[in-house]
């Protein structure tokens, strides 16, 4: 069965939701094709920068969030050797701006954004295997057998997009590094203050932020290498738990015991995988009336929490550029006008989002590199001198405004 399609989304996470509901802000319908079948509202948390607020603020879902939040006010740095503070800095006052950093349930974040969007806009068990060209069309293949055939292809599929592929980008690579998340939920308010603390040393990135009072989200990335990780343990929680207290000793009894809590059900450990940068600067991003958005763009490492912030930033940036071709000068018809529309401005899309994304990848695995490395000069500058830079990196990255949905 074929049916046609004016703007095709593969994809149902965070930034093929957005995406669609950009467009919907600007009376443009979308079909996202998610693969799994029903959504994908897993996970545990997302530390929203800034630039995701205002991105959110733009989709018009902002302040509903916000109410289910804690503003985090501070960010403390502690030693994973000595266990002593080594810097603390004052988030809402940093350089005279506001920064907004909330920690968010990805569950929160994902039903939101699909509670907004117009009933069936998300089409469920709808896997995209295949892609081919019908004149200025994409003939979208389905794994039910189903094709759809559309003016506007966006893969939001994640790092494994099929839509990437086709585009010719190159397959993420593992990082040599792994991430271990947790997430707590306490009867009554964990006591912990709106802050970010951050335990850093030799192997270790260890960190916990409060999602609202009663809430808690932690993470710990390491090199396997340099921590003596027992690779056995990725699908045990038990040893993961384990694993994680044993290399936080020197932090309080207090943080501690957040880990120490965690139900085993709400502990996961993934390989942290990215796009080589100088692969988004020379490969198609985009190529005609076809683009990709998000992970399926821009994979990075998590080390400056931009993931889910410039997934965010893609789909605004995005559906401005759509909502130019198919608003500003209606054709009345397909033809080669429209198409040219469309092409032109994906291409602006392009531009927007290429040195951007090259930036994000390559900041986050430098500062990821800096803060758990065993390099005796680098231990020593992390814990003398560099932290207070590699925070105004993360920070200044988070700074970035992608616009309104408005166009002229």
């Amino acid at each position: 069965m074929e049916t046609t399609v004016d703007i095709v989304i593969a994809g149902g996470g965070i930034a093929g939701l957005a995406t669609s509901l950009g467009l919907h802000r600007l009376g443009l319908q979308s079909l996202v094709l998610e693969s799994s079948e029903s959504l994908r509202a897993g996970g545990f948390g997302l530390m929203l920068w800034n630039n995701a607020w205002r991105a959110l603020d733009s989709l018009g879902v902002a302040d509903s969030l916000r109410r289910h939040s804690l503003p985090i006010k501070e960010l403390r740095v502690f030693s994973a050797d000595s266990g002593l503070q080594t810097s603390s800095v004052p988030l809402d006052v940093y350089k005279n701006r506001n920064i907004e950093c909330r920690c968010l349930r990805r569950k929160m974040l994902i039903e939101t954004l699909e509670k907004e969007l117009p009933q069936g806009t998300v089409r469920y068990s709808s896997k995209v295997v295949s892609i081919e060209e019908s004149g200025p069309f994409k003939l979208v293949h389905l794994a039910d057998g189903s094709l759809i055939r559309t003016k506007v292809l966006i893969g939001c599929d994640g790092v494994k997009s099929v839509v990437a592929k086709w585009l010719g980008l190159e397959k993420p690579v593992v990082s040599k590094r792994i991430g271990i998340r947790g997430f707590v939920e306490y009867p009554e308010k964990h006591g912990f203050e709106p802050k970010f603390f951050l335990l850093i040393g030799v192997g270790v990135r260890f960190g916990i932020l409060p999602c609202n009072d009663n809430a808690l989200y932690w993470f710990y990335n390491f090199t396997p290498s340099i921590a003596g990780f027992d690779q056995s343990a990725k699908k045990d929680p038990v040893k993961l738990k384990e694993f994680v207290l044993g290399k936080i000793k020197n932090a309080s009894n207090e943080v501690k015991g957040v880990v120490e809590r965690t139900p085993l059900d709400c502990i996961s450990c993934v390989k942290l995988k990215l796009r080589l940068p100088w692969n988004v600067l020379v490969a198609d991003i985009v190529r005609n009336n076809v683009c990709v958005v998000g992970d399926a763009l821009h994979p990075m490492t998590p080390d400056i929490g931009q993931g889910a912030c410039s997934a965010l930033e893609d789909s605004v940036v995005l559906a401005r550029r759509l909502g130019e071709a198919f608003l500003l000068k209606p054709g009345g018809g397909v033809g080669d006008e429209e198409f040219m529309r469309i092409r032109n401005g994906l291409d602006r899309y392009g531009k927007e989002r290429r040195f951007r994304s090259f930036l994000l990848i390559s900041c986050s695995y430098l500062i990821g590199f800096i803060q758990e490395s065993d390099n005796r000069v680098v231990s020593f500058l992390r814990e003398n001198f560099l932290a207070r830079y590699t925070l105004a990196i993360s920070l200044g990255m988070a700074d970035f405004d992608c616009g309104k949905l408005v166009f002229s």
